[in-house]
């Protein structure tokens, strides 16, 4: 069988599942721009499309972001054409369609099955629509037309989609009838026989500082550090944390761009200006167990939450993080926000605790006792991870679901 992957930043979420459908004997493509030239990837062969032009400067705004998948969308067919005239027909297509690329593709190849990666539908609820009040959009009603424009994306892939993924039921549940009936939830796992404790490891701060397991470390990531991800909160946590636990490290990753929510002001970073609306309230003693790591390797990313005594995870109603799921698969403490996509992982008391996102004190005052006591984070650390294993096990449960609902994608 003949699969094509479409994937912007080949191989994201298909990391797993494209090196796994070429050991079933399947012929697997990906059209990516991330290549220069036609290259082989863990048996995958990988087909390079261009885009030409970029967006116009003077498009409505509400329709920018449509214009920039269309653009991409018909790079994608240029290509595909190319490609249909070599001889490539796939029997399945797969797409993260996010960013529109599979849009025109099934004009290429009608007979293909086409399976999208559905991460996300963009609501306009009450639940996440000016959730956090200190970033609430003056133009509420002109932001609910603008989501519902920047949906149409994910409407022009509902006629050519013959079925979706969806890596958790939050995710899923975004998504409107009758497409949503089509939307199957199996994660893209969490590699449990790498992604475990370690009582060895070590994490390199600098050339200063290392910490092992002997240390309290507390830790935090965003992608990049932004409100979306609540990094906003946590840093005005800190001072109290700090405080509260005179012999901690405080170690956070992620770096200074904008990933998912609105840009800072101009000129600035989501980081620094909270670094800034804190820092007078920290002494220099205490700011230098405050240790800004940016954007690591992943050994480093491993090894940190191999260390960590107490992570701290906080999100908007929003894609739910691998990190999470990675930080439970090391049997570190969680402390997480008590936001829809959260609650499918972290149980009350079973496998973390919960928090009020917005609750800065409430944040402080249940790290510290959780820090303060040994058993239940070990409780606590031990049940996250056989959760994991029993539910986001790349190999024994994630992976195998995926190559079942690819070949029942295919028979359809």
């Amino acid at each position: 069988m003949q699969i094509l992957i479409i994937h912007q930043n080949f191989p994201g979420q298909y990391k797993h599942l494209a090196p796994a459908l070429v050991a079933q004997g399947h012929q697997v493509f990906s059209l990516t721009p991330k290549v220069e030239k036609r290259t082989v990837w863990k048996g995958v062969t990988l087909l390079p499309y261009r885009i030409k032009r970029s967006s116009s400067k003077d498009v409505h705004p509400w329709l920018s972001d449509l214009e920039t998948k269309v653009i991409r969308a018909e790079a994608c067919y240029r290509q595909a054409l190319v490609l249909k005239d070599k001889g490539l027909e796939p029997d399945v297509i797969l797409g993260h369609h996010g960013w529109g690329e599979p849009m025109f593709l099934k004009d290429v190849w009608p007979n293909a099955k086409m399976g999208l990666y559905c991460e996300l539908y963009h609501l306009n609820s009450g639940e996440t629509v000016n959730f956090d009040p200190e970033f609430s959009t003056p133009d509420l009603r002109g932001n609910v037309l603008r989501l519902r424009l920047r949906n149409l994306n994910n409407a022009l892939h509902f006629d050519i989609g013959d079925a979706g993924i969806s890596p958790t039921k939050f995710q899923a549940a975004t998504f409107p009838e009758p497409f949503r009936n089509k939307i199957s939830v199996i994660h893209d796992g969490i590699d449990t026989n790498t992604v475990k404790p370690n009582a060895d490891a070590v994490l390199k701060i600098s050339d200063d500082l290392s910490v092992t397991r002997d240390e309290e470390v507390i830790t935090f990531i965003n992608r990049n550090l932004e409100p979306y991800r609540g990094y906003h909160v946590f840093m005005r946590a800190l001072p109290k944390l700090l405080k509260a636990r005179p012999n901690a490290q405080v170690v956070l990753l992620g770096g200074d761009e904008v990933s998912y929510g609105s840009r800072p002001p101009s000129g600035k970073t989501w980081k620094q200006i909270y670094i800034d609306e804190v820092r007078e309230q920290i002494s220099d003693e205490d700011w230098a167990r405050v240790h800004f790591m940016g954007r690591v390797p992943y050994d480093v990313f491993l090894a940190m939450m191999q260390v960590s005594r107490l992570h701290i995870y906080l999100t908007y109603p929003f894609v739910l993080s691998w990190s999470l799921l990675e930080a439970m698969s090391t049997e570190a403490a969680i402390l997480a926000s008590d936001t829809a996509p959260v609650l499918e992982a972290i149980k009350h008391d079973e496998t973390g605790w919960l928090t009020d996102f917005f609750d800065a004190d409430a944040l402080v005052e249940k790290a510290n006792a959780l820090l303060e006591d040994k058993e239940t984070r070990a409780r606590l650390g031990k049940a996250a991870r056989a959760f994991v294993l029993k539910t986001y096990d790349l190999k024994t449960q994630c992976l195998p679901t995926q190559l079942e609902w690819v070949s029942g994608l295919a028979k359809s």
